[in-house]
């Protein structure tokens, strides 16, 4: 295995060129399909890698669980790493599966409770609440998929805008978005050095959403006047919803973009490019670590397998 053990714990340093660049050059569906992706693969690696080093750590620790053979000096000598790292694995890869776990639990839990405190209403595609406080956000899940919005939000904007609202809500509905935001959380609590990707991914799945509502309404002057409204309206309030859904993102570069021209609908960038450049390099990284984890995976499983009595 060597030092390529480690490698997965520090190539999501390879990703933050394009987590930068992606939000300014690419567009936010490509962007956001192609940083979540490097960021599930990246955190997954490095989780691996982790359980590797605890598992050739502690190999010799009194009372675990593996085989006698396992411990052998000649197994030990063929996987170089002493007990300490091993040691030192154990309390992060709890501290990574508790954290995960965690953000699990409460975005179930919110989920549970945004839908609980819609029994009572109409099963609606739009859930109107009466409630003095202005917001809105998309909720997924349950019977169908919802709108949720507030008397105190609809008040605030024209109808034209109101209609951009809605349009932006159903794009995060439709495109999923609460599971890119999920993923790539779940992905900086497992690495903290992969966090950029997440800010980034909350950045480009709200632009996303943005563009689709500009194509649905046809106008991206609109839409860019419902967003300022509606997050002035909405600034110091509290909103019920899914962790990370009720984050609106940078507002004024939102609404920047919207007055520009549309982004252009590209797969991937040139490689003659910036953009291009690093997102070939955040790419390579996730290439490599994945090779790595695989390749620490199998040397792991056939020096056990030999060190194991039949």
């Amino acid at each position: 295995m060597g030092v390529f053990v480690f490698l997965p714990l520090v190539l999501p340093l390879t990703a933050w060129p394009i987590a930068r660049l992606a939000e300014q050059h690419l567009h936010p569906r490509t962007a956001t399909r192609l940083l979540t992706g490097v960021a599930a693969v990246m955190a997954a690696c490095s989780t691996l890698c982790l359980a590797l080093v605890m598992v050739v750590g502690t190999a010799q620790l009194p009372g675990n669980p593996l085989p006698d053979g396992w411990s052998d000096p000649e197994v030990r000598a063929a996987v170089p790493y002493d007990e300490v790292v091993g040691k030192a694995a154990i309390p992060a890869l709890v501290a990574v599966l508790v954290a995960c776990g965690r953000t699990w639990w409460r975005h179930k839990r919110v989920r549970r409770r945004a839908h609980r405190a819609l029994a009572g209403l109409r099963d609606t595609e739009v859930a109107v609440l009466p409630d003095a406080a202005p917001y809105a956000y998309a909720l997924p899940g349950g019977r169908r998929d919802r709108v949720v919005v507030t008397t105190a939000m609809l008040d605030c904007l024209e109808p034209a805008e109101r209609r951009a609202l809605f349009a932006h809500e159903r794009a995060h509905l439709s495109a999923r978005h609460h599971r890119f935001l999920l993923t790539v959380r779940l992905a900086a609590q497992a690495n903290p050095f992969l966090w950029p990707l997440r800010t980034a991914v909350s950045y480009t799945t709200e632009r996303w959403a943005d563009e689709d509502a500009a194509r649905t309404v046809g106008s991206r002057r609109t839409v860019a006047r419902a967003i300022g409204k509606a997050a002035l309206v909405s600034r110091g309030t509290p909103s019920a919803t899914l962790a990370g859904l009720a984050a609106a993102g940078p507002v004024p570069r939102r609404v920047a973009a919207l007055l520009g021209p549309a982004p252009a609908v590209r797969t991937w960038p040139s490689l003659f490019t910036a953009v291009g450049v690093a997102a070939w390099g955040a790419a390579t990284g996730a290439v490599v670590s994945a090779m790595s984890s695989a390749n620490s995976a199998v040397t792991m499983v056939l020096i056990l397998h030999a060190a194991t009595p039949l």
